[in-house]
């Protein structure tokens, strides 16, 4: 699922794209995309771009008359830029905006079609879809702390919950408890003052860096390769890879359609975190720490 620092880079070539351009045709083909009935997807038809922006996991269209186009693309949605009415792919393509410049198609992968567009007008109707989350990149320490510390869940969780955090998800979350040395496991009521810190500083850094990384690899060109698995993630997608600071095999957790990754030496003082489905099936056998599973 695209996160922060893959939408911000959405939200730049989109807005260099769009930004001034009246819509000319809307074409929607995905018959579980649109979310909402009133107004129609047709009534942005020859309004002008002002804006685009993030709201959480979500592109957002601002056009005149404070008209919103709100796209989520949950995990396998991806934007293209393509040629002036590029047809759309039949099985994948799931809408079109047509400019003059060119259109911007909405593709999903897969057979289960999770892409939402939500077409909203005004801010009020825009702000129902946010979940209320702070931005990680401007919050400061006091209010990181105080989103943490709201309820006690695992830092997973509290990371990806977008009621608490803005934009993080999955493959971010892992990057950057591994860059806190903290384990995804542990609980938001028991962390001290300086692992709070600690974690505010790398939630700062992994998403920056990250973000700074993905403008330089498009440039002044469309991102196509938006993927929660890239080179140079230091545990995300990696499973039994070497730790690119220890140089033990990150490790996962494998739960229902997701994953976490981390490295038990850095993140969990050598301890093994039991993955369900495989823990249970080997018992006893399950190694409890790095070094029983090296050996």
């Amino acid at each position: 699922m695209p996160e922060l620092p893959d939408v911000t880079v959405y939200v730049e070539a989109l807005a260099r794209r769009l930004a001034g351009h009246p819509l000319r045709r809307v074409r929607i083909a995905g018959v579980n995309l649109l979310r909402t009935v009133e107004p129609p997807p047709e009534a942005a038809q020859g309004r002008t771009v002002r804006g685009v922006r993030r709201l959480g996991k979500r592109v957002v269209l601002q056009f005149e008359g404070d008209l919103f186009f709100a796209f989520h693309l949950m995990i396998a949605g991806r934007f293209h830029w393509r040629a002036p009415e590029a047809k759309l792919p039949g099985r994948l393509g799931l809408a079109a905006l047509d400019f003059a410049t060119g259109s911007l198609t909405l593709t999903e992968a897969g057979t289960r079609k999770r892409a939402s567009l939500h077409v909203l007008q005004g801010e009020d109707a825009l702000r129902s879809l946010d979940g209320g989350g702070i931005e990680p990149l401007s919050a400061t320490l006091g209010q990181f702390r105080a989103a943490l510390e709201r309820e006690n869940h695992t830092l997973k969780r509290s990371l990806t919950d977008p009621c608490l955090f803005s934009g993080i998800g999955n493959a971010y979350s892992d990057e950057i408890l591994h860059r806190a040395r903290l384990s995804p496991l542990a609980l938001t009521a028991r962390l001290a003052p300086e692992a709070v810190e600690r974690l505010w500083n790398a939630t700062r850094q992994v998403l920056t860096e990250w973000t700074e990384r993905l403008r330089v690899e498009n440039g002044d060109g469309f991102p196509e390769q938006v993927t929660a698995f890239r080179e140079g993630m230091a545990v995300h997608g990696r499973y039994r890879k070497p730790c690119p600071v220890c140089g033990a095999p990150v490790q996962r957790i494998a739960y229902a359609e997701n994953e976490t990754d981390y490295c038990a030496r850095c993140q969990t003082g050598g301890r093994l975190l039991a993955d369900r489905s495989l823990s249970r099936l080997l018992k006893d056998d399950w190694p409890r720490t790095i070094e029983e599973l090296e050996r």
